[in-house]
């Protein structure tokens, strides 16, 4: 009797599984956001148009770029303000080559310019005597790449164990993920200002992007509540958040950090604990 119960539960158990008409979605390592809503949230190509509730802040980390170098290919000046509906170019506008081949009378012309310059280098004075033209010496041009602006202080954002960590694959995690209870506080890893906060970046539930200098950005994704604006100045260890599972198969938050535009390993910044 007992075998013949087995034998009716494994076959029950079979049946349930061949009924799925859909394949499980593919998950990362701790089981929490489908990657395929990470891939669908980057953007690639060499144009984007704006949709509502989005920044150039926000199209930028989607984007992978640095928002100056967004704001420069658009011609966009500080606050960066942008619309719905405008097109923003991700990439320079390439210049087709010109199609008309110079003559050959032109190349001559242009070569006996050449010549007739190169002869007169002799000048004379108002007052008599003959001047050598002087090579003037060109001065180097300074390196103008501004140096890594650093950050005062880091806080941890959150409470709680870390259950992912950075990965640099091309589709791993790009931050750390840290578990906890809803409505657990979510707090500024440091000094800065908002230049985010809604729900338009799919994967990332209810996100804040914190700008905190020309530099560095940081990212609070998967919260229940927000509670700043854009443009609001926060301090570091300031709440700004309550936990949350939006956009994620349980509580957590997604903490990410951004220099110039590229994911770089949070914990690097953050202190020991």
């Amino acid at each position: 009797m007992l075998f013949k119960n087995l034998i009716i539960i494994l076959l029950m158990v079979l049946v349930g599984c061949s009924s799925r008409q859909t394949p499980a979605p593919v998950v990362d390592v701790q089981g929490q956001v489908p990657l395929s809503k990470r891939v669908k949230n980057s953007i690639k190509g060499s144009e984007y148009i704006v949709k509502k509730g989005e920044t150039l802040y926000s199209i930028s980390w989607r984007a992978g770029l640095d928002v100056r170098t967004l704001a420069s290919l658009n011609d966009i000046s500080p606050p960066y303000q942008i619309f719905p509906g405008q097109k923003i170019f991700l990439a320079k506008k390439s210049i087709k080559p010109s199609k008309n081949k110079p003559s050959r009378e032109s190349l001559q012309t242009g070569q006996q310019k050449v010549v007739k310059k190169a002869v007169a280098s002799n000048k004379k004075q108002e007052y008599g005597g003959i001047v050598r033209d002087q090579k003037t010496s060109k001065k180097p041009i300074p390196n103008t790449k501004p140096f890594s602006q650093k950050i005062r202080q880091w806080v941890w954002p959150a409470k709680g164990k870390v259950i992912a960590r950075f990965s640099y694959k091309k589709q791993g995690n790009k931050g750390i993920d840290i578990a906890g209870r809803r409505n657990d506080s979510v707090k500024a890893a440091a000094d800065g200002r908002v230049v985010y906060a809604g729900d338009v970046l799919r994967g990332y539930g209810r996100l804040i992007i914190v700008k905190h200098n020309d530099d560095y950005l940081s990212a609070y994704a998967h919260n229940d509540r927000i509670l700043v604006k854009e443009q609001q100045a926060v301090k570091a260890g300031e709440v700004i958040a309550k936990m949350g599972d939006t956009d994620a198969e349980r509580v957590m938050l997604h903490f990410e950090v951004r220099f110039r535009g590229k994911s770089v390993n949070p914990l690097k910044y953050l202190p020991r604990r």
